[in-house]
């Protein structure tokens, strides 16, 4: 199990992906690979199942490049029966290479573990599900993380703690600077509410119409691959099967047609709201609610009744 981390704290992501490989194996083995990353380390030795933590911790490991952790894990692969990682931007980035290096197949997206060489993932832009019987000697897995509910660590257990030798840098591919996004709104994989903007609010300006509304629902702002393409807001917010998969607890796409690429990355969500002038979006299909007109009414309407009652 490779570790999904910032550096101090597992991600959900590796919380999630722990209780796919918990029903595989009880003894799991979770690889944290970074710089000075010892709290990552000793956080992932209390999860139930994981009976060892391997901790490879170097200079040139604290911006990581798919290269080099690829390079690591492959040396060690075939001590495994299988390699899991969540199916986020940060396992999509190295598990291909890590399986084009033992020369598998990689078990992309995995929903559910129908037996130790045989999984579900969706296909079609989740429009139908494939079962998957793999006769590789190893196992490569991306786990899609909301399908997955979240190991919670227990106090009372503790795995052991193993140093693994880092691996010389690749040179091929050098990190230069991180920017990350200085948002003080909650990551948009584990917001609790996603408000998802689209094409129909014709405009980045309009973008602050559902900023409004996110603040007073203290919700993660989403966005379509149209609006996205329409340079209406950055590429990180994008929701959908080139995007980010959320799951929230309400999801409100406001001004999304609904096109099957977009649905894929938040079907799952608990409770959907769709406001869309267009009677006849497909959004309407799989909305629990869906609010039918012009959303440069009915968004300013929640504010103002959001307003009210708060």
């Amino acid at each position: 199990m490779i570790a999904e981390h910032n550096g101090k704290h597992l991600k959900s992501s590796t919380c999630s992906a722990l209780t796919a490989a918990s029903e595989l194996s009880s003894d799991i083995t979770v690889l944290v690979a970074g710089y000075h990353c010892e709290e990552v380390a000793e956080e992932a030795r209390h999860f139930n199942g994981v009976t060892r933590v391997l901790l490879s911790d170097a200079p040139h490991y604290e911006h990581i490049s798919a290269e080099d952790l690829s390079q690591l894990i492959v040396k060690i692969a075939n001590d495994f029966q299988y390699v899991l990682t969540p199916s986020t931007t940060f396992g999509k980035n190295f598990l291909p290479q890590v399986a084009a290096k033992l020369d598998v197949a990689q078990v992309s997206d995995v929903v559910k573990i129908v037996s130790e060489n045989t999984f579900v993932r969706p296909i079609y832009a989740g429009n139908a599900y494939q079962t998957v019987e793999s006769s590789d000697r190893v196992y490569v897995l991306s786990i899609r993380t909301t399908a997955f509910k979240a190991a919670v660590a227990e106090q009372d257990h503790l795995a052991a703690l193993a140093h693994l030798e880092p691996i010389n840098s690749i040179k091929t591919v050098e990190f230069i600077r991180r920017m990350p996004s200085n948002s003080k709104r909650p990551d948009l994989t584990q917001a609790r509410v996603v408000i998802a903007g689209g094409r129909g609010l014709q405009s980045g300006e309009n973008f602050q119409l559902i900023e409004k509304l996110a603040d007073k629902l203290g919700a993660a702002i989403g966005a379509s691959r149209a609006a996205v393409d329409a340079g209406f807001i950055s590429n990180e917010h994008q929701i959908g099967q080139t995007g980010k998969i959320v799951a929230p607890e309400l999801y409100i796409a406001v001004g999304i047609s609904g096109a099957i690429q977009h649905v894929a990355g938040m079907k799952d969500s608990k409770i959907i709201v769709a406001i869309n002038k267009d009677g006849n979006a497909p959004i309407f299909q799989i909305a629990d609610y869906g609010l039918v007109g012009d959303l440069f009414t009915i968004v300013p309407e929640l504010c103002r009744e959001l307003d009210v009652n708060s």
